[in-house]
């Protein structure tokens, strides 16, 4: 990072999930100057997932670690520099320059790429807050060991929240789906092994008003959302899954977002910031499935070259 503040970068990427990766793929086989920029280790929420059975070429289904530490060390192997930092505070331009602000100062390059992905929305009840790693979690993969032979609750009823139940039904000896509809959401598949799951029960058109304990969790207080009827349900802990928030907070006054702060794009991935391009999750319209992330990942890398390029007046004619 220290030498990458000295002068102007040909790209940076902001995220390392599977579409910031590919794109670093993509631009350090092109031998762009690029940098990756991850908070954490790069993998993304992918690298959280127990087991990915819908990415190509994998018919046995993979972790989404693996699959996800394939990429960086692919990416690593052409060349691609992967550098952690503290959260990105903002980004400007300065003529064709862009400028990204981190707490550790200024990185500057002709071309950006926003990766920066999702993170679990809150259900905002009382509770959750105070109990948050005292039983209540927003990942099975990270949190379910801690359950064994313990009944849980899953709040949600989409693939995310399915996957997981299934997941810890490994440790749980009780999985309970709270879900505010009268049935799943998840693909098909999901359901009929959910459903069909011995250990796994349905608490259909339920929401969760309060989540209760004394110094951890000990149950949830639902709701009946037709009738209101309350009722309490004792669980040791309960994961939630009920939406995704896009990472932006520290771009809105930089590229123009959505009404729920994802970021728009045209159709080349290009944002409202010229040489800005955004990439996977956190792409307005995207559908959030590491295959699909991957393409966003070659279409904004070739997009960002493309107009590197340009500016340098080296592109192939």
């Amino acid at each position: 990072m220290e030498e990458a503040r000295k002068g102007v970068l040909d790209v940076v990427i902001v995220g390392g999930g599977p579409a910031g990766l590919t794109a670093g793929i993509y631009l350090a086989r092109a031998r762009m100057d690029a940098l990756l920029l991850e908070k954490q280790s790069p993998g993304g929420a992918p690298a959280l997932t127990e087991r990915i059975e819908n990415y190509p070429g994998f018919p046995e289904g993979i972790s989404g670690y693996e699959l996800v530490d394939r990429m960086r060390r692919q990416a690593e192997g052409f060349g691609l520099r992967i550098a952690s930092f503290n959260p990105l505070l903002g980004l400007k331009e300065e003529g064709e320059v862009k400028v990204l602000i981190t707490e550790e100062g200024e990185l500057r390059a002709y071309a950006v790429i926003l990766a920066t992905g999702m993170r679990p929305a809150k259900l905002g009840v009382p509770g959750e807050d105070e109990f948050y790693g005292r039983g209540v979690s927003y990942c099975a993969t990270c949190d379910g060991a801690f359950f064994k032979d313990g009944v849980v609750a899953v709040v949600g009823g989409g693939n995310s929240a399915v996957e997981e139940a299934l997941f810890l039904t490994r440790f749980a000896r009780k999985v309970i789906v709270v879900h505010r509809r009268d049935r799943l959401r998840a693909g098909k598949i999901l359901q009929e092994r959910a459903l069909s799951h011995p250990k796994m029960e349905f608490k259909w058109k339920k929401v969760v008003k309060e989540i209760k304990g004394d110094q951890r969790v000990a149950g949830l207080l639902l709701a009946d959302v037709e009738s209101g009827e309350q009722e309490e349900l004792p669980v040791d802990g309960v994961f939630l899954y009920v939406g995704n928030l896009p990472n932006t907070e520290e771009l809105r006054d930089a590229v123009e977002l959505d009404e729920k702060g994802f970021i728009l794009t045209d159709a080349e991935l290009r944002t409202s910031m010229k040489g800005v391009f955004a990439a996977g999750d956190v792409r307005a319209g995207a559908v959030w499935q590491v295959a699909a992330a991957v393409g966003d990942g070659v279409r904004a890398a070739l997009n960002a070259q493309f107009h590197v390029e340009n500016l340098k007046g080296t592109a192939y004619v």
